[in-house]
C-alpha cells in the first residue's frame, strides 16, 4: 500500500478475519478507489478471505452494485436459492428475509448445489439498533478442525439433499426456479444432476448430491464446503420437527439431509461440526455504510437475531462448479 492511497488496512479482530480497509476520510468513494483497491484486493482476500470496506462513500445500493460489478464478473442471478429474497435488480438482493428473532448459522453461500458463486458482498444500508450482525468463520479452519474420520466420510460420500417445495412450509418452486413453467424447471434439473419428481399435488420433490468438502480451484485449500447441519432435520427446533412428523413422512418435509449414498447422518456428527462452526465464528457490528466482500469458499457467513430496522443487501459473482 502506498502511504499515498487514502485508506488504511488493518486486522479488525485477533483472528485476522476480516482485514479492515477503513477510508481515511469520508469522501473518499469506494468506487473511485477501485484502482487501488483491486489490487489491495487481489493480494490479501486469497489470504484472509473476507475483506470489510468502512467509512467509504458508497453511493448506495446503485454504487454498491457498481462496485460489485466492477470485478469483471456478470452478477449472479439467485438460482435454485433455499430461502426467501427480494430480487431489487441487476444481479443484487436482499439478505435472507426470515424473521428478526430467528438466527442463521453460518454456511457457504449455495454449497448446497454443485454450482455456486466464488465471490459474494454484502452492504449495509441500515445498521440494525441491536444484533443483526453477519458472522464469518474460516472454512479452511472449520475443515482443519473437524474430526479426520468426519471430514473421510464426508469426502467419500458427499451429501444428498432432499427438497419439498411449496405446501406452505417452505419456498414454492415458481419462487426457487423463477419460472411456473415446469418444462424450464426439468431441463435445469437435468442440467444440474438434480432428480425431480412432479407430486400428485402438482409440487415437487427433489435430490441432489453434492460435495461435503471441496478445493479452493486457486489456493488448492481444502475447505468444509457443504449445508447438511442446516438442511438436516436436527436444525429444526424440537417442538417444530415433532409438529412437522406428526402431520407428514419425512420424506415429506421440506429439506432434509443425507450422505451421498442415501444413509442418515447421524445426529451427534452434525452436533460436532455445529460446534467447531460456533467456536469458529467471528462477529463484528454493522455500520451503515459498511461493505464486507467475502471469497465465499474460503468463508462462511451467518446472520444473529436483531431489533429494529435492518436492511443488508447482498451481490454474487464468478460461478465455479465442482472444485473438489
Amino acid at each position: 500500500m502506498s502511504t499515498a492511497d487514502p485508506f488504511t488496512v488493518l486486522p479488525f479482530t485477533d483472528s485476522g478475519l476480516p482485514l479492515l480497509i477503513r477510508a481515511d476520510a469520508p469522501s473518499v468513494s469506494l468506487q473511485g478507489t477501485f484502482p487501488l483497491l483491486q489490487r489491495l484486493i487481489d493480494e490479501h482476500l486469497p489470504r484472509c478471505g473476507g475483506l470489510l470496506f468502512r467509512g467509504f462513500e458508497v453511493d448506495g445500493i446503485e454504487g454498491f452494485r457498481g462496485f460489485a460489478a466492477g470485478f469483471g464478473h456478470p452478477l449472479l442471478n439467485y438460482e435454485f436459492g433455499s430461502t426467501p429474497r427480494t430480487e431489487l435488480g441487476g444481479g443484487v438482493y436482499t439478505s435472507t428475509e426470515y424473521p428478526p428473532h430467528q438466527s442463521i448459522p453460518l454456511h457457504n453461500e449455495q454449497a448446497y448445489t454443485r454450482e455456486w458463486p466464488m465471490k459474494i458482498w454484502f452492504y449495509c444500508a441500515i445498521a440494525p439498533e441491536q444484533g443483526g450482525e453477519t458472522p464469518i468463520a474460516d472454512s479452511r479452519a472449520i475443515y482443519r478442525r473437524i474430526d479426520p474420520a468426519i471430514r473421510s466420510r464426508f469426502a467419500e460420500r458427499g451429501v444428498m439433499y432432499v427438497r419439498n417445495y411449496g405446501n406452505g412450509l417452505d419456498v414454492p418452486w415458481t419462487q426457487v426456479f423463477n419460472t411456473t413453467d415446469r418444462a424450464r424447471v426439468e431441463a435445469f434439473c437435468h442440467s444440474h444432476a438434480i432428480v425431480c419428481e412432479w407430486r400428485e399435488d402438482g409440487d415437487l420433490r427433489t435430490r441432489q448430491v453434492c460435495q461435503g468438502v471441496a478445493r479452493h480451484p486457486r489456493t488448492g485449500d481444502r475447505v468444509w464446503f457443504n449445508q447438511a447441519h442446516l438442511f438436516h432435520t436436527s436444525n429444526l427446533a424440537p417442538e417444530i420437527r415433532e409438529s412437522l412428523l406428526a402431520v407428514v413422512d419425512e420424506d415429506e418435509l421440506p429439506r432434509n439431509a443425507y450422505y451421498g449414498d442415501g444413509s442418515p447422518i447421524e445426529e451427534t456428527v452434525l452436533d460436532e461440526i455445529r460446534a467447531v462452526l460456533r467456536e469458529e465464528q467471528v462477529r463484528f457490528p454493522w455500520v451503515a455504510g459498511d461493505v464486507l466482500m467475502l471469497d465465499n469458499m474460503l468463508t462462511a457467513h451467518a446472520r444473529a437475531p436483531f431489533k429494529g430496522p435492518r436492511r443488508i443487501v447482498v451481490a454474487m459473482a464468478e460461478p465455479c462448479r465442482e472444485a473438489n
